[in-house]
């Protein structure tokens, strides 16, 4: 209950000054995301090892399949906070610049 609390008073900070658009992500969050980037840069030196060893083509061909789909992964946790701080607050100030904004790049994201 507590860290739902401080989580949600860092979220009220999120993206508060919108010439700048910085988020404000709670250390919690912030650390999942370095988590998994810390993990997609060592699956990323893994292929390179993998090139440089002359792997099968195939072989490497799945670990960059892995490598995208965490990326993917990475992605929807990233949106979700931004959907549920920065967007919801721009909104509630009035910001409907904001939502074309989103509409962009989750085309953006489609694309891939």
């Amino acid at each position: 209950m507590v860290e739902e609390q401080e989580e949600l008073i860092e979220s009220e900070n999120c993206c508060s000054n919108h010439s700048e658009k910085v988020s404000h992500h709670s250390e919690k969050v912030k650390k999942s995301l370095v988590t998994r980037l810390n993990r997609i840069e060592g699956q990323i030196r893994g292929i390179k090892g993998m090139i440089e060893k002359d792997t099968y083509c195939d072989d490497v061909i799945t670990q960059i399949s892995a490598v995208q789909s965490a990326l993917n992964s990475f992605s929807k946790e990233l949106l979700d906070h931004h959907l549920r701080s920065c967007v919801t607050e721009r909104i509630q100030d009035g910001d409907l610049e904001v939502v074309d904004e989103l509409l962009v790049t989750i085309q953006r994201l489609m694309k891939k």
